[in-house]
């Protein structure tokens, strides 16, 4: 039987700074459990799980070679409705038929709005 991706985990120092991101600008939902450090962060329909989990003192931040991305169609729109939050994103890139931005969470991660799932 495959193994389906379910959850991401993500190392913070911002844990509540991160909380609010992910869940303002991409409708997760938290789940906090008495005794567990750890903040899982459920999306509003289909999709992975994200967990975040304390960073230890000598994990750096923003340095992991991942990416979150976030699939939409109308790459244009969504960052424009994010910037009226505060959330800025780089320049809209066109590649192969579909659009996508980069943006940065409160850890320094890098994450992208991307129309390539929608791409004909």
């Amino acid at each position: 039987m495959p193994a389906a991706l379910g959850r991401i985990l993500i190392y913070t120092r911002h844990l509540d700074e991160m909380t609010r991101f992910y869940c303002e600008y991409f409708g997760f939902r938290a789940i906090r459990h008495d005794g567990d450090r750890i903040v899982e962060l459920r999306p509003e329909g289909a999709g992975a799980t994200i967990l975040l989990h304390p960073a230890a003192q000598g994990q750096k931040q923003g340095q992991a070679l991942v990416k979150l991305v976030f699939d939409l169609e109308d790459v244009e729109d969504f960052c424009r409705r994010a910037a009226l939050g505060g959330l800025t994103f780089g320049p809209i890139h066109k590649a192969d038929g579909y659009a996508f931005a980069n943006a940065n969470d409160p850890s320094g991660n890098t994450v992208s709005v991307s129309s390539r799932a929608y791409r004909d």
